[in-house]
């Protein structure tokens, strides 16, 4: 079995209706990963998102505003708990980002080893018995079998009902699989083939907003499965037609909630706004960021567009009511290749991102002039959430907790080699402290909300303050 824990035995269906080897099991079994206690907070969340998913205004006063999830950025978030051993038994192997399921019950995260790995949500968290938080294990762990490009959750995903528990996977040289998130097994393979009749990998997904479709970035190309339908028959849409259009690998996605629109990032650093229904390019860009784009985000209103590059200092906010204009910029250390994600809050207020220093900002997207002109927008806190480069930044979908990951590859320092250690034991040393002190591949989850009972004093670490 590739998960740790024992994973709950449904009958399962794939999206292709292809039944999954089952066990003899209950229906308590099937709640694991959707950590039973707290069912009602998930169905109380399930009836009141059709409310609260398109609000125009986007304001904290509004029924999806801040106060709904109760994050609260007046001092650092604590830290409760998290997995630093899990990724220590192999060199190297940083964490690549982090994603809480659409339900809140679990934590996604990639690592450089090429395995994904889903937490459940610690059952004390519910309870404020912060000083009874172990170190966290994975529940699955899904092996891919080269490098992991892209990874995404079914939007649709509620652990209450296993057909809609799965995700979607892209690694080098092999096709994109649905993994099952109760076994861990692989349901279902998307096959994209080149013009030479080749396997391809998509280097992005995304699935569309209603779950039936999943989107693939290729090289000025895009490509749509249906979720339903399996096998290598999907839609392309070319993002290039006669030489007008955008070019370069498409390297990340990201859907309007409010309407049929959809946005890609591509690595000639640029983004382009296409309708959902035909595939038709509405606007392209200004080239604005130095880098390609890793990761965009559309405002809960549907009204802005945040881009962040590689090798890039800046995220921008793209007012779309004015396609090509810039609204602020957020200021990030971003030193390195590596895709290093940003999050919003339900309300779009805040803004999360990390850097390559292990710091996280947060930014209050409120503050900005409605009609200014474009500024560099200051952060209302900034801490010390890694010593390494924290690459992922996730916020729950309805409780005020941040999960972060962090990690990146290491490089030996100048004139540290095997003869130079071996001989010279103590100049060797000094080479290597300062890199191997760097290292910190973890994921940790961070409480941002009000303190309930408060935990034993020393128990847990506190985030460390950074002077902005």
């Amino acid at each position: 079995m590739l998960g740790t824990g024992e994973p709950p035995q449904c009958e399962e269906k794939g999206p292709g209706g292809e039944e999954v080897p089952i066990s003899p099991g209950g229906d308590e079994e099937c709640r694991e990963n959707g950590d039973g206690v707290h069912d009602a907070a998930l169905e109380e969340e399930e009836e009141a998102k059709p409310e609260e998913e398109c609000n125009a205004s986007g304001s904290a006063d509004s029924p999806s505003g801040g106060q709904h999830l109760g994050l609260e950025f007046t001092q650092n978030p604590q830290m409760l708990t998290g997995s630093c051993t899990e990724y220590s038994s192999l060199p190297e192997n940083y964490l690549k980002g982090c994603k809480w399921a659409p339900d809140g019950s679990c934590i996604l995260t990639n690592s450089a080893d090429n395995v994904l790995r889903v937490y459940n949500l610690p059952p004390e968290i519910y309870s404020y018995n912060w000083d009874l938080l172990p170190e966290m294990s994975p529940v699955l762990r899904m092996a891919e079998g080269d490098t992991v490009y892209d990874y995404c959750w079914y939007p649709k995903m509620n652990s209450l009902d296993p057909d809609t528990c799965f995700l979607a996977s892209s690694s080098r040289d092999n096709p994109v699989h649905i993994w099952d998130a109760f076994y861990g097994q692989v349901r279902a393979s998307f096959r994209p083939y080149n013009h030479l009749d080749e396997l391809t990998a998509a280097h992005s997904l995304c699935f569309s907003p209603d779950g039936t479709q999943l989107y693939c970035g290729f090289d000025k190309t895009v490509r749509i499965f249906y979720t339903e339908r399996p096998g290598r028959d999907c839609e392309e849409r070319p993002t290039v037609v006669k030489k007008q259009g955008q070019s370069g690998i498409i390297s990340c996605f990201g859907f309007s909630p409010c309407q049929s629109v959809y946005a890609c990032g591509s690595y000639s650093r640029c983004a382009g706004l296409y309708s959902c229904q035909d595939g038709t390019l509405l606007a392209l860009l200004p080239t604005r960021h130095h880098g390609g784009l890793t990761h965009l985000l559309f405002s809960p209103d549907g009204n802005y567009l945040y881009t962040g590059g590689r090798k890039d200092s800046e995220i921008l906010c793209w007012d779309l009511r004015e396609p090509g204009k810039v609204v602020f910029s957020l200021k990030r250390n971003v030193a390195t290749n590596q895709r290093i994600y940003f999050d919003l809050d339900l309300s779009g207020k805040y803004l999360l991102s990390g850097d390559t220093e292990g710091v996280v900002s947060v930014w209050d997207t409120q503050t900005a002039p409605p009609d200014g002109n474009e500024e560099l927008l200051q952060p209302q806190l900034r801490f010390q959430a890694h010593w390494d480069c924290t690459n992922g930044i996730s916020i729950h979908p309805f409780m005020p907790l941040l999960a972060s990951s962090s990690g990146q590859r290491q490089f030996p320092w100048p004139g540290d080699s095997e003869g130079e250690s071996a001989s010279d034991g103590e100049g060797g040393e000094a080479a290597a402290s300062p890199q191997e002190m760097r290292q910190d591949n973890a994921l940790s989850l961070w409480w941002a909300g009000p303190l309930g009972p408060a935990p034993e004093g020393g128990e847990e670490p506190n985030a460390a303050a950074v002077e902005a």
